[in-house]
């Protein structure tokens, strides 16, 4: 299993494991695209694991195994991950209306919103995910203008635009509403240094260090708040092991139960108003809205999906792991790296 380099660049970038069930010439003529064709933007990282182990890995130039990468919406499935142990700790509860002091007046219909709804995007809250122009968008408003300080309160200053678990609205918002909840869950504080040492110490101790993701980083606003729908930095293998995770319901390769198997279930469980979405992680269902390949991957393909093309598909009947970073800013480019790694998640058996 040996790397094989670019002769202008001593890194080693590329690696093919030569007994894997499919053979190394169909797997990197099937890889090779995604780096090379121009129509796909540009890849920077492919990751392929099949029953755990690495079966092949490619790296763009300037990019390699220990580089972090930018998960964007990615997050969002780690986020998720988190709120289950939260659950199962017993500091929260899936349908009981979540303790957000913003909505705790008599007659706001905000309080009646659950950690369910919130999960599968149906709170009805007013978010605007993505404004025309963009930056109009409560997204990048949140990010990186007038909510980026305190990005929880402008995520729930937001007016319930329709009675909620009525309507799937996918929502980066929501994401940091449960980031912001879970800090209140571990102190209750309001110094960010604070807040962000003890979302830190819960991701370290039941995540980070039993999932084997050294290189797990979130980012925090200024008010300490984790920035849990669109801010994470891992390395490709530690994504392909947090999809390991997931595919294998929670359990380290080891067998340790890291994250409760119900909670997984319910995860990549279809939500009531998008059969294509779970909670906080997409499935290969036929929706209006669908960000995966339905009808070219098994139907039991599930993956976390962030902005710009970024991939972690598991194909558990198939045992499978891929994952594809990179930046395609357009829409046909992306439907391009969708039909690509459909091409390497069909090579393989179930």
């Amino acid at each position: 299993f040996g790397w094989a380099s670019h002769a202008a660049d001593p890194q080693p970038l590329y690696r093919v494991a030569p007994d894997v069930v499919v053979g190394e010439t169909a797997l990197r003529a099937a890889i090779d695209p995604l780096f090379e064709d121009s129509d796909m933007g540009q890849t920077r990282a492919l990751l392929v694991m099949r029953d755990g182990q690495i079966v092949a890995e490619r790296y763009a130039p300037g990019f390699g195994p220990e580089t972090k990468l930018l998960s964007w919406s990615m997050a969002k499935s780690v986020t998720g991950v988190l709120v289950g142990l939260m659950v199962s700790d017993g500091r929260l509860a899936l349908d009981s209306p979540v303790p957000v002091a913003a909505w705790s007046q008599p007659g706001d219909p905000r309080g009646r919103i659950t950690l369910r709804q919130l999960l599968q995007m149906t709170s009805g809250l007013d978010h605007v995910e993505d404004g025309e122009p963009i930056e109009n968008g409560d997204t990048v408003r949140m990010l990186f203008t007038s909510g980026a300080q305190d990005m929880g309160a402008f995520a729930e200053s937001k007016p319930i635009a329709h009675e909620p678990g009525t309507e799937f609205s996918y929502s980066t918002a929501s994401s940091v509403i449960l980031s912001d909840l879970m800090a209140r869950m571990l102190t209750n504080s309001e110094d960010p240094d604070t807040r962000r040492r003890a979302m830190q110490m819960f991701i370290d101790g039941r995540l980070k260090a039993p999932g084997n993701l050294s290189s797990l980083t979130p980012e925090y606003d200024a008010a300490g708040t984790m920035i849990g729908g669109s801010m994470m930095h891992m390395t490709a293998r530690d994504y392909g092991r947090f999809g390991e995770l997931l595919r294998r319901h929670g359990r380290s390769p080891a067998g340790h139960q890291i994250v409760p198997e119900k909670w997984i279930d319910f995860m990549t469980t279809p939500s009531p108003r998008n059969a294509a979405y779970g909670a906080h992680i997409w499935l290969n269902r036929d929706s209006a809205e669908s960000a995966l390949m339905p009808g070219r991957a098994p139907t039991s393909l599930f993956g976390c999906v962030g902005h710009n093309g970024q991939y972690i598909l598991v194909s558990p009947s198939q045992r499978l792991t891929v994952v594809r970073i990179g930046m395609s800013p357009e829409k046909e480019q992306r439907a391009a790296v969708k039909a690509a790694l459909a091409r390497i998640v069909g090579l393989f058996p179930g």
